[in-house]
């Protein structure tokens, strides 16, 4: 290992390990041992204390505990004179300045410093679960941790968009002499936040401790691994936490030490700067530390030393396409025009026909194009017909591939797509329609997508773009017809109907132990995948994750068992699980991975149970917060008495249904009774009782059992009356 390399980290370590000992010493003197201290909404306490050491800090006294043992960690700072350069030594170094920097990040927490301005601070549990499944699926391949600044703005926007391109996840920050890469893309209006793939965590070095609790967290919230297991957390992020370190400008002490807490953890850092290289490779897959002076090449060089997978859709359209642009949003003083929302007629219908009556690749336009709109006009009615064929096509595909168009064009940067069937709205900004992007990308795009990403089942794919009012008001007519023809097929669909069910194994990248079992009547956790979902991906994809399993004898009915089912799971969940039950809470519940939308859990005192959603931050009747529950849930282990669910299996006739089924709902988030809205009601009046959506406590009149138990009471909630659930 380089001396000048060592030299750097263990001096870094040492300054920030002094930092924190200072900040920690004035909170005791100014607040006392006892003052709590904690990051927002995680389970994890000090994510790295947690992971690492298994310590839970709650106080200023377990930091101080902490960060004694970080001082244990720094090596001698070595002399110019006597030095023998030790790798272990510097490692040891990253990981007592992981150590003190979340140290000093949970004190700028204290006294409100975090998160500093236009800046994400601190990741919370809940946007590291709502984005598994982009994690698991492919479209997020990687994470790339920004520290410094480009040379100048055009670099600094170059490198972001090509990271976006691959659909790398961003994280931004840090600074060199004083200027952060943040500031650059403000300048040049580039769009920032999670939806855009680019998060900005803060200005200074110290910050760049979010991005790695961010990973941290993955083992212990995938992973199914437990506070304290440390070779196997960081053995984990080297795996299968595909993130590197990208440092721009010159490298201080401070990043040399932030960058070996990095390389600690299995992750390379590539400088754009002259510094000795790390060749060697097993803390990291490849190399550990090396140089790229060609901004035109540096992303390709991350690619490659971290050995991230990435698939870049090469379509020829005037502007960059991936998933990283999906989230971008177009603001009104940025429009050149837009389609169906609050102002005009839009929709897209995806349908099947004979394979000699489909031209592959042609795309039509009937009726004006954008560049024909009077100054004045920003809108048009826009109606998208696809029309598919394939030999292997089944016409239960067309929902599942008509899904596909929100995402598809939202893709294309500058493109804004909300909504699906007729109630569409697509924004094009200014930007996108001055370099050439005309309503027939939108059909070339979907050409190349569903042939890319569906070519096991369609041989041939051409698409019709409409704008003139009357041929939009005709398509509609058509496609009205086939959506309620659609719905009719698949909500008469019931586990009682089919006799194979679907396993999903997506999430074992993250998750080595969990399966999901999908149901007609039971979608996965993560609330992407149906049945039909599962269907299709196996026709897709017959080695892929989601594979057909038929149920076989029956074991239970009524708690929904059956032989060949655990054979599958016991399999796949490398021998981890025995025996599952698709309609039961209590007894061998399904195993959940991390990303699930919804938690349900059993309520005792009240013989009932709660469902709480992801985006809900508040306190709930069981004494915890969903981010609480969710520490205690996933990793694929089975958790009697708490089940990860998709939100909409909470209206599904087989929810809990081997403990008494939706009677036993007493509590939900408001917002989450809002969203399910109208399927909700609908099942009130399946069972007989179309005023029990209101019987079911919210936040607004329970957050304890002291106030559920009352309410539950007087509204004659039937779960009071019911059998004793434990």
């Amino acid at each position: 290992m380089s001396k000048i390399v060592a030299q750097a980290v263990i001096r870094g370590a040492h300054k920030i390990y002094k930092e924190a000992e200072d900040k920690l010493t004035k909170a005791i003197q100014d607040k006392g041992e006892s003052q709590k201290i904690e990051f927002p909404n995680t389970a994890f306490y000090l994510p790295m204390a947690n992971a690492l050491l298994a310590k839970e800090a709650k106080n200023l006294k377990d930091a101080k505990e902490i960060l004694q043992h970080a001082k244990t960690l720094l090596p001698e700072i070595p002399t110019d004179k006597v030095w023998l350069p030790y790798l272990g030594g510097a490692l040891d170094a990253g990981i007592a300045t992981l150590l003190s920097e979340e140290i000093i990040m949970v004190l700028r927490y204290l006294y409100k410093e975090e998160p500093q301005a236009d800046c994400e601070g601190f990741f919370s549990d809940t946007i590291l679960r709502s984005l598994g499944i982009q994690l698991v699926d492919g479209r997020m391949p990687g994470f790339a941790a920004i520290l410094g600044a480009a040379p100048d703005n055009k670099t600094a926007v170059e490198i972001t968009r090509q990271l976006q391109e691959r659909n790398i996840l961003i994280f931004a920050g840090s600074s060199t002499n004083g200027r952060s890469i943040i500031d650059q893309l403000k300048e040049e209006n580039v769009q920032m936040g999670w939806e855009n793939y680019i998060v900005p965590y803060g200005r200074d070095t110290l910050s760049a401790v979010y991005p790695l609790h961010w990973a941290i967290r993955g083992a212990l919230t995938f992973g199914g691994l437990k506070p304290g297991q440390a070779k196997k957390c960081l053995l984990y992020c080297k795996e299968r936490v595909f993130a590197f370190g990208l440092a721009l400008g010159e490298l201080d002490d401070y990043k040399y030490a932030t960058g070996a807490g990095a390389i600690t953890m299995g992750f390379p850092v590539i400088a754009d700067t002259d510094i000795p290289e790390i060749k060697p490779s097993g803390i990291t897959a490849y190399e550990a530390l090396v140089k790229e002076l060609d901004h035109n090449k540096i992303v390709p060089r991350c690619i490659e030393v971290r050995g991230v997978k990435v698939k870049v859709a090469k379509i020829p359209i005037p502007v960059m396409y991936g998933a990283a642009f999906e989230g971008e949003r177009v603001r009104k003083e940025n429009l050149y025009v837009e389609f169906g929302g609050k102002v005009s007629s839009a929709l897209e219908y995806l349908h099947s026909t004979d394979t000699d009556k489909v031209e592959d690749g042609k795309v039509e336009l009937i009726g004006p194009d954008i560049d024909n709109l009077n100054s004045a006009k920003k809108n048009m009615p826009l109606g998208i017909e696809v029309i598919v064929a394939g030999r292997k096509f089944n016409k239960d595909f067309e929902p599942i591939l008509e899904r596909q168009v929100h995402r598809y064009i939202n893709w294309a940067m500058g493109l804004m797509h909300i909504g699906q069937r007729d109630m569409i709205w697509i924004r094009i900004n200014k930007e996108t329609a001055e370099k050439g992007f005309r309503l027939k990308h939108i059909g070339i795009i979907l050409h190349a997508m569903i042939h890319q990403e569906y070519s096991a089942i369609v041989d041939k794919v051409q698409v019709k773009i409409y704008t003139k009012e009357e041929d939009v008001e005709k398509l509609g007519k058509q496609a009205l017809k086939v959506f309620s023809e659609r719905d009719e097929r698949s909500s008469g669909m019931t586990d009682e109907s089919v006799d194979t069910f679907y396993s999903c194994t997506l999430c074992q990248s993250f998750a080595p132990n969990h399966v999901c079992v999908i149901t007609p009547e039971r979608l996965g956790l993560c609330g992407a995948y149906s049945w039909l979902d599962g269907k299709a991906s196996f026709e897709i994809t017959p080695t892929g994750p989601n594979q057909p399993i038929k149920k076989g004898e029956t074991l239970d009915d009524k708690l929904g068992k059956w032989k060949n089912i655990n054979d599958f799971v016991y399999d796949k969940s490398n021998k981890n699980v025995q025996s599952v039950s698709m309609y039961s809470l209590l007894v061998d519940p399904q195993t959940s991975c991390g990303c699930f939308e919804c938690i349900l859990a059993v309520i005792p005192e009240v013989n009932g149970v709660m469902i709480v959603n992801r985006d809900f931050s508040g306190m709930t009747p069981c004494g915890m917060t969903f981010t609480t529950l969710a520490g205690s849930v996933g990793g694929g282990v089975q958790t009697p008495g708490f089940l990860g669910v998709g939100k909409l299996y909470v209206v599904s006739k087989k929810f809990i249904s081997a403990e008494g089924g939706f009677k036993r709902l007493v509590w939900m988030p408001k917002e989450l009774k809002e969203l399910l809205g109208d399927k909700l009601k609908k099942r009130c009046e399946e069972i007989g009782d179309p005023d029990f959506i209101n019987k079911i406590a919210d936040e607004t009149v329970a957050t304890t059992i002291e106030q559920l138990v009352p309410f539950l009471e007087k509204v004659g909630h039937p779960a009071v009356s019911m059998p004793s659930l434990v």
